[in-house]
């Protein structure tokens, strides 16, 4: 099955040149002929030769060059340099990336032009998550928090979403709240979410904290696996996470905070779905929004693929029956990852397109599809697992569904 290549978000610089001695900056990527003020962190962002030559003439004392050839820069040049492969060539104006000037490592923090943003707060988690996407790391990762500070200023304020993820994002919860106090001063009007495990809200000074940051529209993404504490604790492999994670979203309902419950389907939690939404709708119904999410089969998921794996075509009607309890108790629900040709067709409104951009693809199957505009299509990441389901949708598919759907005498 043919799909598309993952976007490099990760790289190290073919070249780099006069950089300061600190570890690492922050660079903004600038059209040549950008007309806003410079910061400076601003570099030209240059793919011809004739780019580099109207950069230089334009006075940019700082050029990132997007390019397997040589480069040719005028002597009279003597700003900072860095160059990297055509792979890169995604790279646009109003585009952030981190650079390690040793190692000449980069990331691309932030992609202007994307809806599917964010920022990776830590390695550092107290879950161990069996089918977790980023293993977590004991390591002293600190200096993140201080890159996120240091790119804020350099987003664009009419960036419509930015997520925080993990790691567990609240573990260092107090100078985790100062970024978040930025993104109020600096993105009033962006959505913010936070992907975290809950258990760190179940204190009440870290709630209270959360409380007083007032950003407009922040939102906290709490997984819950099951309906009974030794199903989510096994999932989770932390004993006692799911009563600190549940204290945790009602704490932060109490004190009037936006929560969404994400449930992601595996062959521990999607048996048991219709239950669990049966539950989340009973002791729940005030949370602001469920997502009920494929399975993203890398990290820890790979190692743990003959426990986890479950065709989504096997657990499609107890996930028809869960969104209906939700539905039913006035809870908005979503289902994420998830292509709409595995899925019955009752909840395919509620079917998004969730997959990060950088990381969604489609297999050859899709390209006759009615459907695959509005789909959520497949993961690219990882060893990606595919449904025995998967089919085209067609008038002609429909049809013959209805043909066998009708009542026989």
């Amino acid at each position: 099955m043919g799909r598309r290549m993952t976007l490099p978000l990760y790289g190290t610089a073919s070249q780099s040149a006069r950089f300061s001695d600190k570890a690492r900056s922050v660079l903004r990527l600038r059209s040549i002929d950008s007309a806003a003020e410079r910061h400076v962190a601003d570099f030209a962002l240059a793919k011809t030769p004739d780019d580099i030559r109207r950069a230089t003439e334009a006075d940019w004392p700082s050029i990132l060059v997007v390019s397997d050839g040589p480069i040719d820069l005028p002597s009279t040049f003597t700003g900072r340099l860095v160059a990297v492969s055509p792979k890169y060539d995604y790279l646009a104006d109003g585009d952030v990336i981190g650079f390690d000037h040793a190692s000449r490592k980069f990331r691309t923090l932030y992609r202007r032009n994307s809806a599917h943003n964010s920022f990776l707060v830590t390695e550092r988690c107290n879950n161990y998550c069996l089918m977790c996407s980023q293993p977590p790391k004991d390591v002293d990762d600190r200096w993140i928090l201080s890159e996120i500070k240091e790119s804020l200023p350099l987003i664009d304020r009419a960036t419509r979403a930015l997520t925080f993820t993990g790691g567990e994002t609240l573990s260092d919860w107090e100078e985790f709240t100062e970024v978040l106090k930025e993104c109020r001063d600096r993105l009033p009007a962006t959505a913010i979410q936070v992907l975290t495990n809950g258990r760190a809200f179940s204190d009440s000074r870290i709630v209270d904290a959360w409380k007083d940051i007032g950003h407009p529209n922040l939102m906290a993404a709490i997984p819950v696996y099951a309906s009974v504490d030794h199903v989510h604790d096994h999932v989770v492999q932390a004993k006692g996470a799911f009563d600190e994670t549940i204290l945790g979203i009602l704490k932060l309902k109490d004190r009037g905070q936006r929560v969404e419950i994400r449930v992601v389907l595996h062959a521990l939690t999607a048996p048991i779905i219709e239950d669990t939404g049966r539950w989340l709708a009973r002791n729940l119904p005030f949370v602001d929004h469920v997502a009920l999410m494929g399975l993203e089969n890398t990290g820890f998921a790979i190692a743990n693929d003959a426990m986890l794996w479950m065709d989504p075509v096997d657990y499609g009607d107890g996930l028809a029956r869960a969104v209906d309890h939700l539905s039913a108790a006035g809870v908005n629900v979503s289902i994420y990852n998830l292509p709409k040709c595995v899925l019955p067709k009752s909840v395919w409104p509620h079917a998004l397109q969730s997959i990060s951009d950088w990381k969604n693809g489609f297999v050859e199957e899709c390209d006759r599809c009615d459907e695959k505009n509005t789909c959520s299509g497949f993961f690219t990441t990882g060893r990606p697992r595919f449904s025995r389901g998967v089919r085209a949708i067609t008038a002609q598919r429909n049809e013959l569904t209805t043909l066998a759907d009708w009542p026989r005498n």
